[in-house]
């Protein structure tokens, strides 16, 4: 009996699954409004899941199960030499994801150096790219062809306009910055329309009940993405007005898995908590939120060892409290009513200087350098603004006594205010990390 052409194609492409081990998908192909596919997001340089949080919380508002959304963390300062476990990694995250959802394929999303790794990951083997029914180009590398031959939609933000992946669906944001393309509404709206074929429900990050809400994720050493192992970690709600625990004992008390997760842990939407993080010997370091308002399964906790990384260059006393704020859109502090504010301890500390809009910071060293108990705003301090993504200022941010807490407020320059307050630790033994957004 003749073979026809479709069969020989089909013998095909299970040949190429079988040369390099991978399962093949399901046979069946999902219809628009069927079951959602899993979603896999790859981060950037110095990235985490953490720019992927709001987006997954919109895709979950709109029907997707959390469970089916992932983020595929990996150590970016060495992405050359650790680019085949990558591979390797997502080989295997992908399979499993298609075992427990039955999906017949993934959907991947990538954002700046991810892009270069996705690339290169739809474009080593078709077998690969079978398993992948759409791939999203966030703000990252070009291409003279579809990756692969997936679908594509590239979205690009400020920069150069001539920037496209030949014929991906190309859509450009002129107004936003490089990691804002990642957690905007306008880029939810067109993420979403691209992956189910019609519009959102909502672009908001939608609540969820009392006794739906549940937080998991990792504490991770920046930027290598290691898990922290051999550590506690504690969960205490806390006053919306200082900061401070309302409660002696922990609402939640857990031991990190060996790659630093933790979770699912039940939390009450609009209630702020304090993540604390306990290794023996070293100063705990406590990480702010604000409320979760739904089911988080992205929360990083990004911290450092001792007398490693950007954080050994933290100048500590009990005289003073040391702050990481971080938010995942990046910080204009030099494009006047345009831009955004960051009061500490009603002080504005965005200067022209250390957060211009061209240095793309979203995370900022806020502490006394020197401990010598002064302010000084007129530059940056030079060993984090030499970091990308990073600056550091030196802000005199008293610890202990009255009133117990340090004022953080930001005004985004699109209006919104945020308000957290945190404890005024004592940088001598505790470190603190505030997440705006």
């Amino acid at each position: 009996m003749p073979i026809s052409r479709r069969s020989l194609l089909s013998l095909g492409a299970a040949a190429a699954l079988a040369a390099t081990g991978l399962t093949p998908p399901a046979a069946r192909a999902a219809e628009p409004g069927a079951a959602y596919r899993p979603v896999v997001f790859v981060h950037g340089s110095a990235g985490s899941a953490l720019q992927f949080r709001t987006q997954a919380k919109r895709l979950a508002g709109n029907g997707y199960p959390s469970t089916v959304i992932e983020a595929h963390e990996y150590d970016s300062p060495n992405i050359a030499t650790v680019l085949p476990e990558v591979y390797a990694g997502l080989d295997a995250r992908i399979g499993r994801l298609l075992a427990a959802t039955g999906a017949d394929r993934v959907d991947l999303l990538a954002h700046s150096l991810g892009t270069f790794v996705i690339q290169g990951y739809l474009n080593s083997s078709p077998a690969r790219a079978a398993r992948v029914a759409h791939y999203v180009n966030l703000d990252g590398r070009t291409a003279a062809a579809l990756p692969g031959g997936v679908p594509t939609l590239a979205i690009w933000g400020e920069g150069d306009p001539a920037r496209t992946v030949a014929g991906a669906t190309n859509v450009s944001f002129p107004d936003q910055s490089h990691t804002e393309t990642v957690s905007s509404a306008a880029s939810f709206r067109e993420i979403y329309r691209f992956l189910r074929g019609r519009e959102p429900r909502t672009t908001r990050v939608v609540p969820q009940p009392a006794g739906a809400v549940h937080v998991a994720g990792r504490a991770v050493i920046f930027p290598s993405n290691a898990g922290v192992a051999g550590a506690t970690l504690e969960l205490y709600p806390v006053s919306p007005l200082t900061g401070h625990r309302r409660t002696a004992r922990p609402a939640h008390v857990t031991s990190l898995a060996a790659d630093g997760s933790f979770g699912p842990l039940p939390v009450r939407p609009h209630t702020r908590y304090e993540f604390a993080l306990l290794r023996p010997g070293q100063a705990t370091h406590h990480f702010y939120f604000a409320p979760f308002l739904r089911t988080d399964t992205l929360v990083r906790l990004l911290t450092s060892r001792p007398g490693e990384g950007i954080g050994a260059l933290v100048d500590v006393s009990d005289r003073h409290t040391a702050l990481t704020i971080q938010r995942q859109q990046e910080w204009w502090g030099d494009q006047g009513a345009a831009g955004d504010r960051l009061w500490i301890n009603g002080r504005d500390v965005l200067t022209p200087a250390n957060a211009p809009r061209a240095k793309r910071v979203i995370g900022i060293f806020a502490f006394d350098d020197g401990s010598d108990g002064v302010t000084d705003l007129r530059a940056p301090l030079p060993e984090f603004f030499a970091q990308p993504f990073l600056t550091g200022m030196d802000v005199f941010i008293p610890a202990g006594g009255r009133p117990g807490f340090v004022s953080v407020v930001v005004r985004g320059r699109g209006g919104d205010l945020t308000v957290l307050p945190v404890p005024n630790w004592r940088s001598s033994t505790h470190r603190v990390s505030v997440e705006i957004g």
